[in-house]
């Protein structure tokens, strides 16, 4: 798949025009990791964002030095280390790859580079942002809650 149609499909850029994504698409990278491979640690400051083009990434949460616990996953189209593009910049989980990843990779500068010229498509994208926010803030409380697909 090109890189055009994964940004189309994807929860962070689906509702930017063509040209928009025209100029979204200058600035990213592919990357694959292989499973196992930790892409971004908790508490440590992101210049990068991720959205996956194809494969599964675990989110983690490490509330001490010594425990860890998935508490979500990331596949196909879904964005990953948003806290890049939020000041200050500081990530909230470890994200791991649990299967074979290919990804788009942005650099943070970049984003902020792309936003500061283009008013329209930084409201897009910060709504996009918002919007990933609000889908993993309401799976946790899911998560807390015990509801599953199947209730």
């Amino acid at each position: 798949m090109d890189k055009l149609e994964v940004l189309k499909k994807s929860d962070l850029f689906r509702e930017l025009n063509d040209e928009q994504l025209g100029l979204v698409e200058k600035i990213c990278a592919c990357e694959v990791y292989e499973p196992g491979t930790i892409i971004c640690k908790q508490n440590t400051i992101l210049d990068k964002l991720w959205v996956i083009e194809d494969g599964l990434v675990g989110i983690i949460l490490e509330p001490g030095p010594l425990s860890h616990r998935q508490i979500q996953a990331a596949c196909n189209f879904e964005t990953f280390g948003w806290e890049a593009v939020i000041p200050p910049h500081m990530n909230t989980t470890t994200a791991k790859a649990i299967e074979r990843t290919k990804v788009l990779v942005f650099n943070r500068q970049d984003l902020a580079d792309l936003c500061s010229t283009n008013y329209r498509l930084g409201c897009i994208l910060y709504r996009g942002i918002a919007r990933v926010i609000a889908y993993r803030l309401k799976s946790a409380f899911m998560q807390l809650l015990g509801v599953t697909s199947q209730d």
